[in-house]
């Protein structure tokens, strides 16, 4: 099977595209790797189609595209003006729903297009009256839910700039994040509820109050506890009736801030621009995503996560977002396939994660619940294994497909995804997305398929961060990206791009595992171990020890009842053997209580390596950016143990 086929074979926006390209342009495709290279070989021909093809609301009209192709400081459609919020006032159908909110005990909050408009003119007008101008920041410590979406636009369209972290973070990890930003308000709640408890939150806000010093501080009750005498009450704000009439702003001006993980110091505050983002959504949710008004999209994710971003994106094309308040497997692993079922949600994004959880929870999505409306499911935050994608083909439905897409927070996008065009192969993405110049590159700098290489892009994309937040020099920026390969983006993903253009993630580089000069991917131990039954999760790490040895141990968290035994080694380690290869046997395994990941679910790789060949603690994580610090205890006495019996 080719992983390119003919454009025309669906009814969907990008084939319509492709037909218009012809129209208009005298350009002729016959598959998806001929336009993904015309729209890499010609940014400006391709983003300006972007624009003009899926009407991007800018304000002003453009005489060039790309004035210069310089990484970083490219400059992209120089002088116009636009507004993110200004897709709002285009959108028809006023009674459909923009945003809909699920709790965990299945109540819902619908906001139509007519009513989310309304409310973020309301609270615009009532910031702008509380002092907020362009370039001011507003905050949110607010749990994945409407009034979060609703923030978040009614700030853009001041110019003011939006950064929010989810309602679970603990006071310090907030503080560390937004007190970067010296925000002029806070939007918080009073709690939150998850897997089945209140979650009282009011300690957790005054204490924000102290660190970040905002002048004003509205609150959105959720559990309607009694708040501070000199809080504003969301509803409130919110009251009454506006015009919504977004301030035009520079392509580039600041649109959020978003932050890296915080592993090891400060997190960066990332910062993109309303035009670039702009862009990147219209094209990822109409051209890739084949997004309608009558698609509803739901991800369980948090305002801390980048997805966030992407999912309230999604009213700018007159489609819904379905935003999930709570835990995605309370009261069991069937708690969003049912939600799934009763909104007829067309598009579900989810992780590995969650459909390996179903999987053991016993749950057959597709035998007990209508599906009937679910176009397809979208999965990232770690590499899919085919293994997965195979079990959702035969507990799921064999017709909807499982599409993997591998990007970041940096691009606010995928590098690599799905179209609608494009097949799918078990355990792999299907396809580069259009506009990115993907390559994978050896140690020399050199182009390869078909082997493991440094994923890379190599021209510029209008989504790449503006700044980093207080890098008044670039130099933080340019390190992060530029320094391997000057000029050119460095990821510091492993990838495999394949003959027929599709793309295996195999995990991240600086945490390859390097035997004897050969790279091995992380991600392939995962899929070879995690599908075990008595596996729950599992991490490895490559290190360089100072007595020039490498030494590459495997932790695995087994499930309730099951122990490490000399039978359960080895076939753990006959299972890696035949599914990957003799070169990735662990050296050791190890049962541990549980593995660390960062507040957004990533595996701590870099840290627990670098804590295993010996630093400090405090030299290598920053304890409130992990979800459970506890957990480092274990491979800090290893590190320890090992090195007193050296």
């Amino acid at each position: 099977m080719s992983a390119t086929a003919p454009l025309r074979l669906h009814d969907s926006t990008l084939g319509r595209f492709v037909d218009w390209l012809a129209r208009t342009r005298g350009l002729d495709f016959t598959d998806y790797e001929q336009l993904r290279r015309w729209s890499v070989a010609d940014l400006s021909g391709f983003w300006s189609a972007v624009k003009e093809f899926l009407g991007v609301p800018f304000r002003t009209g453009h005489t060039e595209v790309l004035a210069n192709e310089k990484m970083p400081g490219a400059e992209w459609f120089p002088g116009v003006e636009t507004n993110f919020a200004d897709g709002l006032l285009s959108t028809s159908g006023a009674t459909r729903a923009a945003v809909v909110t699920i709790s965990e005990d299945g109540s819902t909050e619908t906001l139509t297009h007519h009513e989310f408009r309304r409310q973020v003119a309301t609270l615009a007008r009532s910031l702008r009256r509380l002092g907020v101008i362009r370039g001011d920041r507003v905050v949110g410590y607010l749990p994945n839910i409407g009034q979060a979406a609703v923030a978040f636009y009614a700030t853009a369209s001041l110019g003011a700039i939006w950064a929010s972290v989810g309602a679970d973070y603990a006071p310090e990890a907030a503080t560390a994040r937004l007190a970067q930003l010296s925000p002029k308000v806070l939007i918080s709640v009073d709690g939150y509820r998850f897997a089945g408890t209140a979650r009282d939150q009011r300690d957790a806000v005054a204490s924000l109050r102290t660190s970040l010093a905002p002048e004003h501080t509205v609150i959105v009750s959720r559990l309607g506890l009694p708040v501070g005498d000199d809080d504003l009450d969301w509803g409130d704000v919110t009251v009454g009736d506006a015009n919504l009439e977004p301030v035009a702003v520079p392509f580039g001006h600041p649109l959020w801030v978003l932050f890296s993980s915080g592993t090891t110091g400060l997190p960066k505050g990332i910062v993109h621009g309303h035009g670039g983002i702009q862009l990147e959504m219209y094209k990822t949710l109409r051209l890739h995503w084949d997004l309608y008004p009558d698609s509803r999209v739901l991800w369980a994710t948090s305002p801390s996560w980048v997805l966030w971003n992407i999912l309230v994106s999604v009213p700018l094309v007159g489609a819904t977002a379905v935003l999930y308040d709570g835990s995605p497997t309370f009261p069991d692993t069937a708690a969003l396939w049912r939600t799934v079922s009763a909104h007829q949600i067309t598009h579900f994004g989810t992780s590995p994660g969650f459909l390996a959880a179903t999987e053991r929870g016993g749950t057959e999505p597709g035998r007990r619940f209508d599906l009937s409306s679910l176009r397809q499911i979208i999965s990232t935050g770690s590499p899919l294994p085919a293994s997965a994608a195979l079990w959702a083909e035969d507990h799921v439905g064999k017709h909807i497909p499982v599409v993997s897409i591998s990007g970041g927070t940096d691009v606010v996008g995928a590098f690599a995804g799905g179209a609608p065009t494009v097949p799918v192969r078990p355990g792999e993405l299907p396809a580069g997305c259009l506009g990115v110049a993907l390559e994978s590159w050896d140690e020399r700098g050199r182009p390869i398929t078909g082997d493991v290489g440094e994923l890379v892009v190599t021209r510029p994309m209008p989504s790449m961060p503006v700044a980093f937040w207080g890098d008044e020099s670039g130099e933080r920026y340019r390190d992060t990206y530029f320094s391997t390969y000057p000029g050119v983006w460095r990821h510091g993903d492993w990838i495999t791009i394949t003959d027929w253009h599709s793309v295996v993630v195999h995990g991240r580089s600086d945490a390859t595992l390097n035997r004897n000069g050969v790279r091995l991917g992380s991600a392939d131990i995962y899929h070879a171990v995690e599908d075990l039954p008595e596996v729950a999760e599992a991490l490895v790490v490559g290190a360089e020890m100072s007595d020039g040895g490498y030494w590459m141990p495997l932790f695995v968290v087994l499930r309730d009842g099951t122990e490490l035994d000399d039978e359960l080694g080895h076939r753990l380690r006959d299972t890696i053997r035949r599914r990957a290869s003799p070169r990735h046997v662990p050296d050791d395994i190890y049962a541990v209580p549980g593995i660390p990941h960062t507040k957004t679910g990533k595996k701590l790789e870099v840290p627990i390596k670098r804590l295993l060949q010996g630093a400090a603690p405090d030299t290598v994580i920053t304890p409130s950016a992990v979800d459970r610090p506890e957990l480092l205890q274990f491979f800090t006495r290893l590190a320890n143990d090992r090195g007193s019996s050296a």
